[in-house]
């Protein structure tokens, strides 16, 4: 875009600006001028990358030339090196990513475009370097009778997160059938359990960085007797923010195996077009909202029996805070009174502060804040 100023003709001479109803008007010498504004053509992305592995960055700018661009990292500039190149095009390139204690690329970039005319800067790139840990939980044997659930569970430090899938007796465990389920967070349950389920599981957890396997757990099934419900794996209290996806775990043992339920405690019904069931028995509610905050119920009832057990959670939903009545204007006389008034919504329930042009405001003998 090409923005242009008409001059009059003469020598260029000095204006002083003049001022009214707070406008600022400046005056030009003679012609035409004109610059084209800066903007960006290609701007940096997220990338991950593995340790040692080259990285390049894109950004490439138009404007009135000359054109520069400057990188920074975490908003410190960066200095063309062995390490780090500046390639024509404008893009950074980096040809054997670092990452130890002491030194490491990882971090936000971006690239900051300028020409005589001014700046942009570009939107953030995150730059992760690949990594796994070891497992800091390892799958635990499990004994549970035909017809009962067993579960297992692992987890790693993974950037970017690791997927998880499982394997029994060394070869992947297949999904296809309705009895399996594994949750997001790689929670493996594996309901009405036959003989033919015993073996050893293990679970495998895969990133772009690297595979790892845990230990193995040892499943064992026998052919049980009557045994009351039992909640194994029961619901987590939860705090979320609006729109995300919630997950309420409820896995129970028993035999004959028990009838799994939700309810709320505050006798409201579950939504039921955001609310569903994964596998058999674990809530999965999507997009939340203020409605769905309260107290959640897992009922586990061996089936024709009243015997049963329970297991509670409470999700919580964040709201952001929100004025819903402004302080007004006013004008008052010497030594009279002022009164401001301030109500704002949320969760958890916003604390209110005041400023006086842009300072906080402090109690005295004076002023005095109470809530209505």
């Amino acid at each position: 875009m090409c923005a242009c100023v008409r001059g009059r003709g003469g020598a260029p001479s000095p204006r002083y600006p003049s001022r009214a109803a707070g406008a600022i008007l400046l005056s030009f010498p003679v012609g035409v001028l004109c610059f084209s504004e800066l903007s960006f053509i290609t701007e940096p992305s997220d990338v991950t990358v593995l340790p040692k592995d080259p990285a390049v960055l894109d950004c490439q700018a138009h404007g009135q030339p000359p054109v520069t661009i400057k990188w920074l990292r975490n908003g410190v500039k960066l200095a063309e090196s062995e390490h780090i190149h500046f390639l024509p095009n404008g893009s950074l390139y980096i040809p054997k990513i670092k990452h130890t204690k002491e030194d490491s690329d990882e971090g936000f970039y971006q690239c900051l475009s300028q020409n005589k005319f001014g700046a942009i800067l570009s939107q953030r790139s995150r730059l992760t370097i690949a990594s796994i840990s070891e497992f800091v939980l390892h799958p635990v044997p499990v004994v549970v009778t035909v017809g009962s659930v067993a579960r297992f569970s692992c987890a790693v430090i993974s950037s970017p997160p690791a997927t998880i899938t499982w394997e029994l007796n060394q070869r992947t465990l297949p999904l296809q059938t309705d009895r399996i389920t594994v949750l997001p967070n790689g929670v493996l349950q594996i309901h009405n359990v036959q003989l033919e389920d015993a073996g050893h599981y293990q679970c495998v957890a895969t990133n772009i960085g690297s595979v790892l396997k845990s230990r193995e757990a040892t499943l064992t099934v026998n052919l049980g007797k009557l045994i009351r419900p039992r909640i194994i794996a029961g619901p987590q209290n939860v705090t979320v923010s609006l729109h995300q996806t919630v997950v309420l775990e409820c896995v129970a043992t028993g035999n004959p195996r028990p009838i799994i339920s939700w309810s709320r405690a505050d006798s409201k019904s579950i939504d039921v077009y955001n609310a569903k069931v994964l596998g058999n028995g674990n809530l999965v509610i999507t997009d939340v909202s203020t409605k769905h905050s309260g107290v959640y119920v897992c009922r586990a009832t061996t089936p024709g029996t009243r015997n049963h057990t329970t297991a509670a959670a409470n999700l919580t939903v964040l709201v952001p805070p929100n004025i819903v009545e402004k302080p007004e204007s006013q004008t008052r006389p010497r030594a009279g009174t002022a009164r401001f008034m301030c109500q704002a919504e949320g969760v958890p329930t916003p604390r209110i502060t005041w400023l006086k042009n842009g300072e906080q405001v402090h109690l005295n003998g004076r002023i005095k804040m109470y809530n209505r």
